[in-house]
């Protein structure tokens, strides 16, 4: 009997000085199958605010929310790949229409804000998020939005677990390049559990980054695509640009994982459509003062058969030269 009880306060001992070391709350331990085993049970207690964090946020796209499986947790990290660092601007745009979603769902208050936290690698590579432009795209005013540049990783990953406790901060995002050393497998669970505490949706967007395995339930690539024409009462307008669109791709989820789907977010509703690739517009017109297309292949071209020159005055033919002068032929 003596032992069992040991062992129980060792552990107990051990789950305090590592929630001390991170900062959180112990786990509790539950006592199952009467006195022969000790069960650890993971169950934090959560700080979360009343009405929010619970359920799943539906994106208005019914094919995404199901890729999803039953659409966004709204309490976890999600983590949204660009392949190449040209489409930064499409994985950004992205990452704020999810924040988007989370803000519209979040109590209405006046600190419901955003914090963009990205080392000063990547604004110097993909810009700054222009001000001006968000309150038109997204929703966000110019005061609601916090920007974070450190220039080491562990210190961008250090301040987003901070900003994920603050209730001013709706959601948080968190901009890298690559694939760092200090974002494993143990850094994105620390981001991942301090999202379940705290409630609150973590963003962490991977430019030009492979994937690699983390503790994000959700892992989205997003890539730019051609944009639907502008839509109205009579219909499409021709040679027209509507709202942007996006290639997305779930590659981890609760469900299996879904194909390519291209989505268009309207910034009016707020939420998201899926659109056929044959409603979209070509990315580039075709030239106006030559065909835009090349000729057709097995095209029978005439060509002059080549005339030997005659040899100079003076000089014997080619036939003429002795055989040790002549030039040698490949063998």
């Amino acid at each position: 009997m003596a032992k069992p009880a040991m062992a129980r306060e060792t552990v107990v001992a051990l789950r305090r000085q590592i929630a001390r070391i991170e900062g959180s709350l112990p786990e509790r331990l539950a006592q199952a199958g009467g006195d022969d085993g000790l069960v650890l049970r993971h169950g934090p207690a959560a700080r979360r605010e009343p009405g929010f964090g619970t359920g799943f946020l539906p994106t208005g796209a019914a094919s995404f929310d199901a890729a999803l499986g039953a659409g966004l947790p709204p309490a976890a990290l999600v983590e949204i790949h660009g392949r190449q660092t040209r489409d930064a601007g499409a994985v950004a745009g992205f990452a704020l229409c999810l924040a988007a979603l989370v803000r519209r769902s979040a109590p209405a208050r006046p600190d419901n804000a955003l914090c963009w936290i990205g080392t000063a690698e990547i604004f110097r590579e993909a810009g700054l998020p222009y001000a001006p432009g968000l309150s038109r795209f997204c929703g966000l005013p110019a005061g609601a939005l916090f920007l974070c540049a450190p220039n080491e990783t562990g210190d961008a990953l250090w301040i987003a677990e901070q900003a994920a406790r603050q209730r001013a901060f709706a959601a948080v995002v968190l901009e890298l390049r690559g694939n760092p050393a200090r974002l494993d497998l143990t850094a994105t669970r620390r981001l991942h559990r301090r999202a379940q505490e705290a409630g609150r949706s973590v963003f962490l967007i991977r430019e030009a980054g492979t994937a690699e395995p983390t503790a994000a339930p959700v892992r989205i690539a997003v890539s730019p695509a051609p944009a639907a024409r502008r839509s109205t009462v009579s219909g499409p307008v021709a040679a027209s640009i509507g709202h942007p669109a996006f290639a997305v791709t779930v590659t981890k989820s609760r469900a299996a994982p879904a194909g390519r789907l291209v989505l268009e977010w309207n910034p009016d509703a707020s939420s998201f459509c899926e659109i056929r690739p044959e409603d979209s517009g070509a990315l580039v017109a075709a030239s106006g003062h030559r065909p835009d297309s090349s000729a057709a292949r097995g095209a029978v071209v005439a060509l002059r058969p080549a005339v030997a020159a005659p040899a100079a005055p003076g000089q014997p033919s080619r036939e003429q030269r002795p055989a040790h002068r002549r030039a040698r032929r490949a063998r």
